[in-house]
């Protein structure tokens, strides 16, 4: 059954369970807007919430949906990138709860002009950025000039789509998306029929891809390799992996004493990151095996809250089957 926090933009994963660790908090950072769901039960939970998304259709309808918390100053929605929260946010600012919720909002994957989907006909888009620039969408914040962020590593190309990448991207750069952002071993035979498909004709549309997959993974691949690997591309194009590598320590270090980080991951290697940087953080010693002598912090810098992921129950995939992919793991800083 769906919940209250649930919308026709999106339906939020995982709230009680991210409720149940943020418990106390009054102060919180949603790194990842959306439509506004996780916001919108943080705010009933009593928190002052700052919402960050860098996709416009996002900020608009969060704010719209929590209209009445930004009428109280309770609620400020910062369009941007997550990763570069530390150029986003004042100096001085600590919460007391950070929520991740990576991945796309339902309405990205169901919205035709997004591209984000592999169903027939739909373009090869796929960019969680449709507009150049940060802002702030009530008066509350001053803007942040884009100049001042930086967006990207120089080394990352500039993929504008999904079709761009596959378009123009190297054969190294394709094989390493397919293999390690779509768990493919035969990423680089993939990549190597996208680039004998690209000659002919460029990637447009979502039927290309498809037909390349089809191609080097035969005619009984379907649906969960489609989506599997349209993913792979997304997270390509949109530079997600290095951008959570970077993001996690800059989000912990704006934890305030007791403070939770929560990630709600979806990919192997978003979550594979997730738990080596929770279980490093919450070690006593990072130093080398052998190495004789102790020469790092020498204390853990806080409590790994999730030993395992903690994942949707069955009332909640009879209603969103977009949960059952879900890992949620947390961390609370020290005193």
């Amino acid at each position: 059954m769906p919940t209250r926090y649930d919308s026709a933009y999106h339906a939020p994963v995982l709230v009680e369970e991210v409720l149940a660790l943020f418990t106390g908090a009054s102060r919180a950072l949603d790194c990842t807007l959306g439509g506004g769901g996780h916001s919108a039960a943080m705010l009933d939970a009593g928190m002052d919430v700052t919402g960050i998304d860098r996709d416009p259709a996002a900020i608009a309808e969060a704010s719209r949906r929590l209209q009445p918390a930004i009428a109280d100053g309770r609620f400020h929605a910062i369009r941007g990138n997550y990763a570069d929260a530390e150029s986003l946010l004042p100096a001085d600012v600590t919460y007391d709860a950070i929520l991740l919720d990576l991945g796309v909002s339902s309405h990205q994957l169901d919205e035709p002009a997004r591209g984000f989907s592999f169903r027939e006909g739909e373009r090869l888009g796929g960019a969680m950025e449709q507009l150049g620039g940060h802002e702030t969408v009530d008066s509350g914040w001053q803007t942040v000039d884009p100049s001042t962020v930086d967006r990207r590593p120089s080394t990352v190309a500039p993929w504008h789509s999904a079709a761009h990448f596959l378009n123009e991207a190297s054969l190294a750069d394709l094989t390493s998306a397919f293999r390690e952002y779509g768990d493919e071993p035969r990423g680089a035979r993939l990549a190597t029929e996208v680039i004998r498909r690209r000659e002919r004709r460029p990637f447009a549309l979502s039927d290309d891809l498809v037909g390349a997959i089809r191609a080097v993974l035969g005619a009984r691949s379907g649906p969960s390799d489609f989506a599997r690997l349209f993913q792979a591309v997304r997270i390509a194009v949109n530079d997600e992996l290095s951008g959570l590598a970077r993001a996690l320590p800059a989000l912990r270090d704006r934890l305030a004493p007791q403070g939770v980080l929560a990630v709600i991951a979806y990919h192997s290697g978003e979550d594979r990151r997730v738990k080596l940087a929770f279980r490093e953080w919450a070690s006593s010693c990072v130093c080398p095996p052998k190495q004789p002598v102790c020469t790092c912090r020498g204390r853990p810098l806080g409590t790994l809250l999730t030993r395992k992921p903690i994942t949707a129950g069955d009332a909640e995939l009879a209603h969103n089957v977009r949960a059952r992919s879900a890992h949620l793991r947390a961390f609370r800083r020290e005193a």
